[in-house]
């Protein structure tokens, strides 16, 4: 859930503007689905199909490429409906997608392969290395003049804290304290990735509240500060090609631009306006907390690692003990919280599973209890701005994503087929 706002909801700096689109009529059920189940098993498929299809004609999502897989082999792929209204380009299984806050599980484990190798620590301040993070400061609210009071932090941000969301960072799209601040300084949105955009103090201690912000963007300066690399050139050369990823990335190539979905807006009316969208393609800095582009078949394949302990086929991206680390609860008491929405066109009030606690590793979510039907307690997640989400099954050996191009974020329409599809595959699976 990457932020593409540069501190106004009506001013998106060369990342999100509306245009003024016809509305290209209701989405006509075009399916590419790749058979991979057995023959046998056809008919399990089918039921899949019929989730995502029947969606796509009810008018739910313009369309979704969906895939799941297991710890033997890839479950499901489906590609349903269209990835632009107006031109009525066909949504297929090579579709782009920017997979905005998806990054931050790529940049996580870059991060935990500098750990791996001595060159990060999880517990020293990271200012050692980042060293502009020794000049952070917290928010305490804004004096009688609108002006923002500010003091140093009572302990250094570590590369835990950043991991986890708790040295206090936030975005303005969920803080309005955060949203006056960039107003008031004048700072750009993470989302120009501009330098400048990260200039922005914290709203709490480090350590004290889990508050989602941009702590991944400020883990990937500290890959960069310590490979050497370019954090696109690192996640290229230690991720992506290991892995086969032939199309992730923070630059797009002609051929993938030509693939790639168009965002489209749900208005009041439940209809949806196609906008025009692209993440900086000549950024000041790659930004690991948001800016990647991918297909589902390629994201699937960076699940069905972290899957298999860090390896799949001869690629091992961590070893099997980091990735238990990264798998384990690092919040202590802390919970994850709601996310309360400050810019309502860009994202709705966001909670994965109302009710039930939330934890964070040092990736992604973990749910503490059994999803009835659906995930397992300890099962880890996480998602996109554009309505793109993930799942990952330990217990039962089972991982799978949807993607779509949907504003605002947490779309009721959009979870609900996320759940309707996981449901699915946990029925008609190899499970």
């Amino acid at each position: 859930m990457s932020l593409v706002t540069n501190g106004s909801k009506h001013e998106q700096a060369s990342t999100i503007t509306r245009r003024t689109t016809m509305q290209a009529g209701a989405a006509a059920v075009l399916a590419s689905a790749v058979p991979l189940w057995p023959a046998a098993a056809q008919p399990n498929k089918a039921k899949v199909d019929a989730v995502l299809s029947g969606a796509v004609s009810a008018g739910s999502v313009p369309g979704v490429v969906a895939l799941a897989a297991d710890d033997k082999g890839v479950l499901y792929e489906g590609a349903f409906g269209k990835r632009n209204l107006q031109t009525g380009a066909v949504m297929t299984p090579d579709t782009m997608f920017w997979i905005a806050s998806m990054t931050k599980a790529v940049t996580s484990v870059a991060a935990m392969q500098m750990v791996e190798q001595g060159k990060l620590s999880l517990d020293k301040p990271i200012s050692d290395v980042v060293l502009e993070l020794s000049a952070a400061q917290v928010l305490e609210g804004f004096d009688a003049e609108g002006k923002p009071k500010l003091r140093p932090p009572k302990r250094p941000i570590t590369l835990r804290h950043l991991l986890t969301h708790t040295a206090g960072f936030s975005y303005d799209l969920w803080n309005k304290d955060i949203e006056r601040y960039m107003k008031v300084a004048n700072v750009p949105g993470i989302g120009t990735c501009k330098l400048e955009a990260l200039k922005v103090p914290m709203i709490a201690d480090p350590g004290e509240k889990w508050e989602y912000g941009i702590n991944i963007d400020w883990a990937g300066k500290a890959v960069e500060r310590v490979s050497g690399m370019s954090l696109d050139g690192y996640m290229r050369e230690r991720i992506f090609t290991p892995l086969g990823m032939k199309d992730t990335g923070f630059i797009l190539r002609p051929d993938q631009q030509a693939r790639l979905a168009t965002v489209h807006a749900r208005g009041a009316d439940d209809k949806f306006t196609p906008i025009e969208f692209g993440m900086p393609q000549a950024p000041e800095f790659f930004m690991g907390g948001g800016a990647l582009y991918s297909t589902g078949r390629d994201y699937l394949m960076f699940l069905r690692a972290l899957l298999g302990n860090g390896k799949l086929g001869t690629a091992q991206i961590l070893k099997p003990e980091t990735v238990a680390l990264v798998n384990k609860n690092s919040l202590g008491d802390l919970n994850v919280t709601l996310l309360k929405t400050a810019q309502p066109d860009l994202t709705n009030d966001a909670e994965f599973f109302p009710g039930m606690p939330k934890k964070w590793g040092l990736a992604y979510m973990i749910n503490t209890q059994d999803v009835p039907g659906r995930r397992s307690a300890g099962s880890l997640a996480w998602a996109g701005l554009a309505n793109t989400y993930f799942w990952l099954d330990p217990k039962k050996k089972m991982t799978g994503l949807i993607m779509t191009q949907i504003l605002p974020f947490a779309d009721a329409k959009t979870l609900q087929l996320l759940a309707d599809f996981e449901a699915a595959v946990y029925q008609n699976g190899r499970v």
